[in-house]
């Protein structure tokens, strides 16, 4: 059942009230100088600093099982840091950064040829 917040326009008192919708109704309807004051929702949850939701370790420890088997998806960027050494995450680096030169320039550097000649 909600709390809902009454305010009697004679006395100008304000009070909360536990009721079910029924008796609410019923409540307004006998008393014509009450109205109902509409509050603001309240919302709680730690979704509002940011944090998210908790896992646990051995959900990350599937996922990270996954990024492993799947390297170049977003998950492996994710999830899958820690089971990279050192040489593949520079590696990884190295291509993503030629990839993002071929697609902006339109040929590679040293090769001197567009994407359109193999």
């Amino acid at each position: 059942m909600p709390t809902y917040t009454f305010f009697n326009e004679t006395t100008g008192i304000e009070w909360d009230e536990f009721l079910s919708m029924a008796k609410k109704e019923k409540f307004l309807e006998a008393n014509s100088q009450i109205k109902q004051i509409i509050q603001p929702v309240a919302i709680a949850g730690d979704h509002l600093m940011g944090v998210g939701p908790k896992v646990d370790g051995g959900f990350t420890e599937n996922m990270q099982r996954i990024a492993a088997s799947h390297p170049n998806s977003p998950l492996a960027d994710k999830f899958g840091g820690s089971t990279m050494t050192h040489k593949e995450i520079k590696t990884r680096r190295t291509i993503e950064k030629h990839a993002e030169r071929v697609a902006r320039t339109g040929f590679s550097a040293k090769k001197g040829k567009t994407l359109g000649h193999k």
